[in-house]
């Protein structure tokens, strides 16, 4: 069966699936069968690593898994591997990455007839022609607090062609993140080498979570363009984590693209307020309690805090409860989507959820089964199949192109 017979299958499923599902019309289903849906930031493998289970079985929390994918039309995805801030005091984050490497593997491997790894573009199209989900493995975290480069080149080596250049909301010793204390103004020169080697090896530097400082230093030392996978606009939320409308024209002027987030919490000020208030006053990427939350624990001993307890799963990772009156239509999202298009064109966004990694998705919308919700409003608004496209992965599959195929010396 080719790609498109299994989308039209999925989608089948999808009118019996829900009332959410309902609202998406035959012309919008046609128009999502026909794209290439390929989502920059999907959290895949970090449930199944601390809580065990299949993900090409369906499961009845979170926001993510196999069979829900092929519901929500999504033909690709950044398999996105998180190594959370706890395994940084103990400086455990390389181990943990190939650990992490090493669940995701096995998973794929599980379900080798309905997912496959990817290291290009061509991959990409090669795994959806055939029927099943392409896997771009992707590293959100640090790869290695100094940025050992030879880490880097032995991380590509065995699949890994996107990485975060920033230590999610943590300082690391080359490249300052957005969350945390600066130390560097930005990329210091090892940050520097680890940008030029990332170009050099061909991987997709993920310039989310870093500061700006950082952001626009990468953007101009870049000889490929840079991806932000999951963001949003700090002219609508005004927090560390969204980018200012001069970033983005840089980043658009060097050809890059931004991935907008999900949740509320990126693009609704009024919820980002109130899940604020719902934790007392701190805001979602505050991580000042980690280290003495874990300082002088084993890896083991990591493990065990983050490992879901009897009945229970990883987090919620289906977003903040409460708030409903809060939030945001689809049609509102993708009006945030439309003001960055406003400023820098079609060719430079694309869809980066962050599923399963917590976002409160717009009123609606229950996970990623509901992705051609965003079709419909799309289309409601007047853009085109082409533009339309674009957005849900034509982007996307352009830049990683761009990055993955272009020829270099031997890596």
């Amino acid at each position: 069966m080719n790609g498109h017979a299994v989308h039209a299958v999925a989608m089948v499923v999808m009118l019996a699936s829900g009332p959410a599902s309902a609202q998406v019309s035959a012309a919008a289903r046609q128009i999502h069968d026909r794209a290439l849906v390929f989502d920059a930031h999907v959290h895949m493998g970090n449930r199944q690593f601390y809580g065990g289970g299949d993900m090409g079985q369906r499961l009845s929390k979170g926001q993510v898994d196999l069979p829900r994918l092929k519901e929500g039309g999504v033909d690709a995805i950044f398999f996105s591997l998180w190594v959370r801030e706890e395994y940084y005091p103990g400086r455990f984050e390389t181990k943990q990455v190939l650990r992490l490497l090493d669940a995701a593997r096995a998973q794929i491997d599980k379900n080798a007839d309905k997912i496959e790894v990817a290291l290009t573009a061509t991959d990409v199209e090669r795994i959806v022609k055939a029927g099943k989900i392409a896997a771009v493995l992707d590293l959100e975290g640090g790869f290695d607090l100094d940025g050992d480069l030879a880490v880097l080149r032995s991380l590509y080596r065995l699949g890994l062609r996107s990485a975060q250049l920033t230590a999610h909301n943590w300082a690391n010793n080359f490249a300052d993140s957005c969350c945390n204390e600066h130390k560097w103004n930005g990329l210091n020169s090892r940050g520097r080498e680890v940008v030029r080697e990332m170009n050099r090896l061909g991987m997709v530097i993920n310039v989310s979570h870093a500061s700006d400082e950082t952001l626009a230093q990468t953007i101009e030392l870049s000889s490929d363009p840079v991806v932000a996978t999951h963001h949003g606009l700090r002219s609508v939320n005004d927090i560390p984590r969204t980018m200012t409308d001069d970033l983005l024209k840089k980043l658009a002027a060097h050809g890059g693209l931004m991935g907008f987030h999900i949740g509320n919490e990126f693009q609704n000020r009024k919820f980002f307020d109130y899940r604020t208030r719902s934790q007392g006053g701190k805001p979602f990427w505050d991580t000042s309690d980690v280290f003495k939350k874990v300082n002088g624990l084993s890896i083991e001993r990591i493990d065990d805090l983050l490992r879901p307890r009897r009945g229970e799963t990883t987090d919620d990772l289906a977003g903040v409860k409460g708030g409903d009156n809060l939030l945001m239509s689809v049609d509102d999202w993708v009006g945030v989507v439309d003001r960055a298009i406003t400023l820098v064109g079609e060719d430079h966004v694309t869809l980066g959820s962050d599923w399963d990694s917590g976002p409160t998705p717009p009123r609606g919308m229950r996970d990623v089964r509901d992705v051609p919700l965003i079709t419909e409003a799309m289309l409601k608004r007047g853009y085109s199949e082409t533009r339309i496209r674009k957005f849900l992965g034509g982007n996307l599959l352009r830049v990683f192109r761009q990055v993955t195929e272009k020829k270099r010396a031997d890596r």
